[in-house]
Order: C-alpha cells, then structure tokens, then sequence
C-alpha cells in the first residue's frame, strides 16, 4: 500500500504499482464508442497512460489538455487518457475540448485495472477512484517510467513521462 495526499491529508492507495523493467499487466478498459480495449490495441507503440481520478476536477483535465498538447511530438506513441468517468462524460470532453492526441479509456466496467495497476483510491473522499499516476510503456508494454504523484491534486511531472519514451 502506498500513501499520498489530497489536498493536504493523506490516503491510501491500495496494491502496487508495476515497477519499471517488468512486462504492464495486461488490461481491458472501455473506449468511448462502448467497445472494450486493451494493451493490444495499441500494439507496436509507446505507451502513456495518464491515469487521473476524474475530468470533473480541473488538475485532471488540465493534465488530459497538457498531454494532448504535447503527444504530437511524439509520432511512435500513443497517450491513453485513463478514468473511472463514464465513457460519455470523456467523449464530451474530449469534443469540447478538442482533445484529438489521446484515447480516452474507461475503467467503469473494470474495475480491476485500478488493483492490477496497484492506484486505487483506498480512503478519503476519492475512495474508490485512481490515484494520479503516469505509466510510460515501451513498444512491447515493458514499463519505463512510473509516478504516483504524492499530491493528487497536483500535476505530474511531463518532462519525465515524456522523457521516458
């Protein structure tokens, strides 16, 4: 179990984090046209997966915005936008937004990815969601950069996600 802050008072976040070097878990998430998708759909490229607690809260969407900014300079990877949010609430925002640089992914129906991935929210308000926590994969889904930001309403470190790749 880990711990972090939100807002200043910490909560746990149950399971473990895939350590850099190990092959990802695999997963399914759904996708905004209600399909199911998982690692093996992106097969071939680099991975981001921007995990984050919800779009509703401005240090999530900022992150989702500042992603989708920089993925286009990134032309061999693909940045996966990853929530509990429904399906339809991501699609509107990424409509709204002009997100176009990230596929969205909801754990709604799969809740297991937040225990394979070792981020969900185990206490506090956010009890239940994903911890904010950046994956980078490489082209065959080794993990090459994890961070579990210690304050969730804080923004991750880009430079090093991107780094990574």
């Amino acid at each position: 179990m880990s711990q972090v802050t939100f807002k200043g008072t910490p909560v746990n976040v149950a399971g473990t984090l895939p350590s850099v070097g190990e092959k990802a878990p695999a997963f399914s998430l759904t996708a905004s046209d209600l399909s199911d998708k998982g690692l093996d759909a992106f097969a071939g490229k680099k991975k981001v997966l921007n995990i984050f607690p919800s779009l509703d809260t401005g240090t999530c969407a900022k992150s989702v915005r500042e992603f989708n900014r920089r993925a286009g300079e990134h032309g061999d990877a693909v940045v996966l936008g990853i929530s509990m949010d429904l399906p339809f609430a991501q699609a509107r925002f990424a409509e709204a937004e002009g997100i176009d640089n990230i596929a969205m992914l909801s754990a709604f129906r799969h809740p297991e990815f937040l225990d394979d991935y070792g981020l969900r929210i185990a206490d506090g308000p956010l009890a239940g969601l994903a911890a904010r926590t950046v994956v980078v994969l490489d082209a065959d889904n080794t993990v090459r950069h994890v961070e579990l930001v210690d304050e969730i309403a804080d923004q991750p470190d880009y430079e090093a996600a991107l780094g990574a790749l």
